[in-house]
């Protein structure tokens, strides 16, 4: 498949922002079952306009030929997404019953009592129909964003609360809202190229961990990043908007294997471990493993061996090539694993811990940050290239390239790295005990 090119216009202006520098944010598993409970809800709260558009025109509440249109374009729709289609057509299959309950008894209180004439009568074909259909789309898309968290075992019992708080149309039950909950958690994926997918959904989903500048990281609810740059070029350059999802650096691979993102970026070194089970994209960085420490000790850690001594602490932060080229390395030295890579050197600038072994790139980055920190080995114990994680797929993987090509030409890469070094604020107050 080809790359897809977006319109000269478009890409100037998504030039623009991605020069920019905007934050992003994470889609969190919460914020994608809301978006998919808020385009239910919505669906339902256009009945009360329909009920009255048809009681007004003695038109009948069912249409079964229109339902079965409605639900089979769905389903054709969602499979372009990946969608499995006997969990989508139950999806939709539900709201046109729950639908035509609502509008039914709506009717038959109008039969008894007159019409209500403080609800409006919208037109039918002109107003209401274009919405539902808008509506659908929407729906797919969210659950297209919202699929991983869809297939976990616990879904239902874990989002009731949620689905209590957000389904505020009238005709929701307490039973309609588990019956959603039990129908949403039918919706599963089956097998499609990743280009198609994300020409049918517009979207480049990207796992992220989101803690490693200058590469990703989140702070403030704002995610950013040389790495997050590029993601949005690379998903302007598929004419699609970039998604970033949560991934950890122990569960990456796993989270790529179970479809839960398109792509993932972030710093990740190319390793063996990794290549035997992904793909990675054409290099776009190097760097290597180095030691950093407080600066009034750095003098006693200037070899790997001065630091795998009884007494020394190593921190490090889990899941990730740190961790494991730690273990390999070091035999004496006591091993601290730390959670957050984003509060890591604070165990150092703390006491806490007294040195700790990563990437190159991220101990300049520490070292402009915190005054107090400074780079203990002049070069480095290790060397590897950073690359874009990717699943087997021939064709992404040369579209990918293809895309990444003109970027590294020009040095943006690099650049990117470069200007977020320079920008890095200086932390001039010591450390609080």
């Amino acid at each position: 498949m080809k790359i897809r090119r977006a319109p000269a216009l478009f890409l100037i202006a998504v030039s623009v922002a991605v020069n920019a520098s905007a934050g992003e944010t994470f889609l969190e598993p919460a914020a994608a079952v809301t978006r998919v409970l808020d385009l239910a809800d919505a669906r339902l709260s256009l009945m009360p306009g329909v009920a009255a558009a048809k009681f007004r025109s003695h038109s009948p509440i069912s249409d079964p030929e229109r339902e079965a249109a409605v639900i089979e374009h769905a389903v054709t729709s969602a499979a372009r997404l990946g969608l499995e289609s006997s969990g989508v057509r139950a999806l939709f299959a539900f709201q046109v019953q729950l639908a035509s309950a609502a509008e039914r008894q709506l009717t038959d209180q109008w039969v008894r009592s007159g019409f209500d004439a403080s609800i409006p009568v919208p037109d039918l074909v002109r107003e209401s129909r274009p919405r539902l259909d808008a509506l659908t789309g929407e729906l797919l898309e969210a659950l297209y964003l919202a699929r991983p968290t869809l297939e976990e075992p616990d879904f239902a019992a874990r989002f009731a609360p949620l689905a209590e708080s957000q389904l505020h149309a009238a005709a929701w039950s307490a039973e309609s809202r588990a019956d959603l909950l039990q129908v949403l958690g039918r919706i599963r994926s089956v097998p499609v190229a990743p280009l198609a997918r994300i020409a049918a959904s517009g979207v480049l989903v990207v796992g992220t961990t989101g803690d490693y500048a200058p590469y990703s990281v989140e702070s403030h609810g704002e995610l950013t990043g040389a790495d997050i740059d590029l993601a949005k070029t690379l998903a302007a350059g598929l004419g699609a908007r970039a998604v970033f999802v949560r991934t950890h650096w122990n569960t990456l691979l796993d989270d790529l294997m179970a479809g839960r993102f398109d792509l993932a970026v972030g710093g990740i070194s190319i390793t063996p471990e990794r290549a035997a089970r992904a793909s990675f994209s054409t290099a776009y960085a190097s760097g290597g493993k180095t030691l950093i420490s407080r600066c009034a000790d750095a003098a006693r850690y200037r070899s790997l061996a001065a630091v795998d001594r009884d007494g020394v602490r190593v921190i490090v932060n889990p899941g990730g090539t740190n961790q494991q080229f730690v273990a390999a390395q070091l035999h004496r030295a006591r091993v601290i694993i730390h959670a957050d890579n984003r509060t890591i050197f604070e165990e150092l600038r703390m006491h806490r811990a007294d040195v700790m072994i990563t990437d190159d790139v991220e101990v300049e980055l520490a070292t402009r940050r915190y005054p107090d920190l400074c780079r203990a080995f002049p070069g480095t114990l290790t060397r590897a290239q950073k690359a874009l994680l990717l699943p087997r797929d021939p064709a992404f993987e040369a579209n990918v390239d293809a895309l990444l090509a003109p970027q590294l030409a020009a040095g943006r890469p690099a650049q990117r790295l470069a200007e977020f070094l320079a920008g890095v604020k200086v932390d001039t107050e010591p450390p609080t005990p």
